[in-house]
């Protein structure tokens, strides 16, 4: 018999949460194959089966804290499902659908078991059959709020009802009401989401944070972008974006304005030697911000490969904890959503972030003439703690002139 643990935790996580089991008591499993996912502070963790055999028992439920390495079921290798070690049948479920066939031999009538209702009650986690079985809900009837609206044992403990159910409680009341369209959805935030809350919370509250705007002309970058992203594309095998630009012409302001790339432990400043930079990104599970690593040393390709690539793994929610710590200054593009303008929160203990934003046609006055062109807005927040207004005005022009001549960055003007 072996353990099945949580993963090793990083000295910045304390602990987790099991938001799903994707097995149950007594299944066979492969090698690899997913048994438990674990939401901590700033990703989810996959937990797979050490080996080919069968889970014996789950120790810790779904919605359970559970701390690093921690024991949270067991496992029995080589060994293969058997009715010693199945699910249980629960006496108190109602018996499933009978289909009588005649034995070709004239014996006895053969039962059939409905698939479809053993494969829903195989969905459901143990805490939530548990909870189903005391309340007398059947959770095939509550609104999910898991991943695919899988029914949490927090769902069963405070139930909302599809809008077509007609449960009712042991008093004859319905458990839940439809008030037509006027309805309500009670879901609990995820630690993820609580984390980025009071992150933000705190990078308003205890940073001098001040925000300083430029627009910048995006019809150069636009022009090389249609001229070259063909063969850009055919010899690097990635779409070239504006985003691997915007990454390098940072990078470069970064060397120019050292502040702007460090960062505050208590009364010390730290000057970083390094260029990692990350990229915030909307996954379903909340704000995420994956890093890129040395980009002082990284061409515009391997940028734009490196983005898509985190950006996949940010969407299927499979971001390591590597993919997330550190990172010393942080690029956010609300103008993929339409943003025209805003004024991004740092993201401590960084001391500055960037924000791109839409780019529209808008009428601008160059060389005493009106020119309709593509204009960004771009926003420098920093905290003025560190960074003077000077230094933040300076290193946003700086991005807007190397933007504004993509050659600079060629020539190293």
């Amino acid at each position: 018999m072996a353990d099945i643990k949580a993963p090793v935790f990083p000295e910045s996580v304390a602990d987790g949460t099991i938001v799903e089991w994707h097995v149950t008591e007594g299944q066979q499993v492969n090698r690899d194959d997913l048994l438990a996912e674990i939401e901590t502070d700033k990703v989810v963790l996959e937990v797979v089966a050490p080996d080919n055999g069968v889970v014996t028992k789950i120790v810790k439920e779904v919605d359970d804290t559970v701390l690093s390495d921690e024991i949270i079921g067991q496992f029995e290798a080589g060994a293969s499902a058997s009715a010693d070690n199945a699910p249980a049948v629960d006496p108190d479920q109602p018996a499933a659908p009978v289909q009588a066939k005649q034995a070709a031999d004239g014996g006895e009538p053969v039962q059939a078991t409905d698939k479809k209702d053993e494969a829903d009650h195989k969905d459901q986690s143990p805490a939530v059959r548990k909870a189903a079985k005391e309340s007398g809900v059947d959770p095939k009837e509550v609104e999910g709020s898991g991943r695919g609206g899988r029914v949490t044992k927090t769902d069963m403990a405070n139930p909302t009802l599809k809008a077509d159910s007609s449960i009712k409680s042991d008093s004859g009341r319905p458990v839940a009401e439809s008030m037509g369209e006027r309805t309500e959805k009670r879901v609990p935030m995820t630690r993820l989401r609580k984390t980025v809350a009071n992150r933000l919370l705190a990078a308003s509250q205890e940073t001098a944070m001040l925000t300083t705007f430029n627009e910048v002309n995006m019809k150069p970058l636009m022009d090389m972008r249609a001229k070259y992203k063909d063969q850009f594309e055919k010899r690097h095998g990635v779409r070239l974006g504006f985003m691997s630009l915007f990454v390098k012409a940072a990078t470069e302001a970064l060397k120019r304005f050292p502040a702007v790339n460090a960062s505050l432990d208590g009364d010390d400043i730290v000057y970083h030697g390094f260029y990692d930079i990350g990229v915030a990104v909307s996954s379903d599970r909340g704000l995420v911000v994956p890093v890129l690593r040395d980009t002082d040393r990284m061409s515009m390709a391997d940028v734009e490969s490196r983005i898509r690539e985190l950006g996949g793994l940010a969407q299927k929610g499979k971001l390591g904890l590597d993919d997330m710590t550190g990172g010393t200054f942080t690029i956010s593009n609300g103008g993929v959503f339409g943003s025209l303008m805003s004024t991004p929160i740092l993201n401590p203990p960084q001391t500055a972030i960037l924000g791109m934003h839409a780019i529209n046609d808008r009428p601008m006055a160059v060389d005493g003439k009106v020119e309709i062109l593509p204009m960004m807005y771009l926003a420098l927040s920093y905290d003025h703690r560190m960074i003077d207004g000077k230094e933040a005005v300076q290193f946003l022009v700086t991005i807007k002139e190397l933007v504004e001549d993509p050659a600079m960055l060629l020539l190293d003007l």
